[in-house]
Formats: C-alpha cells, sequence, structure tokens
C-alpha cells in the first residue's frame, strides 16, 4: 500500500498541467493520481466496515465510489456531452458486474479454493437489475416505436420511469437496513480496524474530494487529450471514464474478497451497479432538467444489450452462493469480449 502513495505525486502535477493548458498531461496524470487515492478510500472503508458491519461499509463504500461518478457526469452534462454520460453510466454498470466482482472472483478464488456469499442478498441486487434493465428499455422501445413523439413527451416519459426507480432504490435500502435486516445479515469475523471510525471517516471524505477535483480535470481534458491519443470517444465513454471513475470501490471490492470477505466485495460491486442503475442514473436525469439541458433515458441497441447480458449472466453466477477462481474468469472475459467491440464499434 506505501509504494501506492507515490502517485500522490501526480496529484500537483495534474493541477499544474490543468494550469499550464496541457491536456494530455492533465489527462494521464489525472489517472495516475486516483489510483493510490483508490487505496486510500479501500483502506478507510474497510476499517468503517469493522465498526458498523461489512453490508453497511460495502453501501458506504459504493455510494462513496459513485459521488465521483456522479460528479464526474454532472460535468458532462454541463458541457453538454449527454451522450458521453450514457455511456460512462452503462459502462459503470458493466464494469462493476463484469470486471470488478470478475476480478474479485478471480483473486480471491485463487488464494481460496472456494468462496461462499449470501446468496440472498445476491438475489435481491440481481432482481432489481433486472427491474432497471427494465427501465431503460422501455424508454428506448417507445423512442423507436413513436419517433414522432414531441420532446416534452419524451421528456415526461424519461423523468417518470427516473421517479420510478428511485423510488424502488429507497424501498430497498429500507428492505435491506429496517424491515429485513437480519434475513439479510451475514455473521463472520469482521476483523479488528486499526483506525477510529471518525478518522477512518474523514479519511473517507477527503480522499473522495481529492478524487472528485482529479475527475473534473480528467473531464476538463478529455475532450482534446482523446484526440491526441487517438481513442474512440465511444470507448472512452464505455471503459476508460468509468473505470477511473470507479478506481475506489473496484480497488476495494478485489482486496476484501482477497481476504475472504466476498459478502462486502459483492455488497460494493453489484450493489454500486444497482445504485448506479436505479440511483444516479435517474438523479442524473433531474440534474439534467435543473440545469436546462435535458437528458432522456433512450439507450443504444448495444448499450441495452451489454447491461442486460452483464445482469443474466452475474444472475446465474450467484444462485448459489458460492464462487472460484473460474466464474471469475469468465465475469472479466465477457467484459473484455464487450471492451473490445466497444472499440470498434
Amino acid at each position: 500500500m506505501r509504494k501506492l502513495y507515490w502517485g500522490l505525486i501526480a496529484i500537483p502535477v495534474s493541477i499544474a498541467g490543468r494550469v499550464m493548458g496541457a491536456d494530455t498531461l492533465t489527462f494521464v496524470a489525472s489517472i495516475v493520481a486516483i489510483i493510490p487515492l483508490a487505496g486510500i478510500i479501500g483502506r478507510a472503508t474497510e476499517d468503517l466496515a469493522t465498526h458498523v458491519g461489512q453490508r453497511l461499509g460495502g453501501l458506504l463504500n459504493a455510494t462513496m465510489g459513485n459521488v465521483t461518478e456522479l460528479i464526474i457526469a454532472t460535468f458532462l452534462i454541463m458541457a453538454g456531452e449527454l451522450e458521453l454520460v450514457k455511456l460512462s453510466i452503462t459502462g459503470s454498470i458493466i464494469g462493476n458486474l463484469l470486471l470488478v466482482l470478475g476480478a474479485s472472483f478471480l483473486l480471491g478464488g485463487v488464494r481460496y479454493q472456494e468462496q461462499s456469499f449470501n446468496a440472498k442478498v445476491a438475489g435481491m441486487h440481481s432482481a432489481s437489475l433486472a427491474l432497471a434493465v427494465v427501465g431503460i428499455m422501455m424508454p428506448s422501445i417507445f423512442h423507436g416505436a413513436a419517433p414522432s413523439a414531441t420532446l416534452v413527451e419524451e421528456e415526461i416519459i424519461s423523468a417518470g420511469v427516473a421517479g420510478v426507480l428511485i423510488a424502488l432504490y429507497i424501498s430497498s435500502l429500507i428492505f435491506s437496513f429496517v424491515t429485513h435486516q437480519e434475513m439479510l445479515t451475514t455473521h463472520h469475523e469482521s476483523g479488528v480496524a486499526q483506525w477510529s471510525k471518525k478518522f477512518a471517516l474523514a479519511v473517507l471524505v477527503g480522499a473522495t474530494v481529492m478524487v472528485a477535483l482529479e475527475s473534473e480535470m480528467l473531464v476538463h481534458s478529455l475532450e482534446l487529450a482523446s484526440q491526441t491519443l487517438r481513442i474512440p470517444k465511444l470507448f472512452v465513454g464505455l471503459i476508460l471514464v468509468p473505470i477511473v471513475g470507479n478506481a475506489a470501490e473496484h480497488s476495494s471490492a478485489i482486496l476484501l474478497a482477497m481476504r475472504n470477505k466476498v459478502d462486502t466485495a459483492i455488497e460494493i460491486a453489484i450493489g454500486s451497479s444497482t445504485q448506479i442503475a436505479m440511483f444516479v442514473l435517474p438523479l442524473l436525469v433531474f440534474i439534467s432538467l435543473l440545469v436546462g439541458k435535458p437528458m432522456d433515458l433512450f439507450f443504444s441497441g448495444f448499450e441495452i444489450a451489454a447491461v442486460g447480458l452483464s445482469a443474466a449472466v452475474v444472475s446465474l453466477i450467484c444462485l448459489d452462493g458460492r464462487s472460484n477462481w473460474l466464474e471469475g474468469a469468465q465475469l472479466v472475459a465477457a467484459y473484455t469480449i464487450m471492451g473490445i467491440s466497444a472499440y470498434f464499434l
């Protein structure tokens, strides 16, 4: 972990690049700076999870990671990059489901022959994801079936679906942490925290603020840097931005799985995808309306297929409540296939 801290040197480098107007330098330095910050967030979250419980700790990690995603997307909306926002949201969902969960199962499975987790929790998230896929699909189907619909009608449909998704997400939190908490609680050794709750929370918030700062500079330099480095914009939106924006939860989930805390890793990976699809995306619809740049919920066939297939594959793998390295490799392979397709699309 300490070796990663050397990457914090990239923070002043990215700031200097921003001041000098060197977009490519800012772009690369911002990516490098987020890596150690993600490690710090992971360390703080693990200690917090010891204090507050693994499931609540996983939810906290996913939420803090998605705050960065929300900030990046808000800046993109204000810049008028609405399609890039939808690509980044799609990329975040499939990245968490396939890459993060896959890497967690893979590396955890290398250390432990087989790992077990609460299948009820994974099943609840899978059901929520299925509904989120419906929420993404139906407005897009309407858009294709009624091309003559007015802009107002399209905005009403997008806002209506967004409101339903947010309401259901809040209901799922009440179900998990209030009405059915005991049923979904996983009992296992939580370990000993090295940091106090207040210090870990302060570090978590501070590191998240720095990630948000670096993310803003990343977005600002994205356009020119992608042209200079000749990276397709679809690939940037679907793969690169989500990986960087969710770096914190990525590293946390993998490290926790390697310590045989698979339930928390699942809560981070699948829980984060659920939160993005059912809360962050709908919230962005309302934010776009507030800033005067309305964003609809009309996704391309490629995006719908990517999210739908990812949710289906994860649901199948999580049915038995057990994981191994091969299942992890299968998820990572599925993500790689989608990434290759996005690069040449």
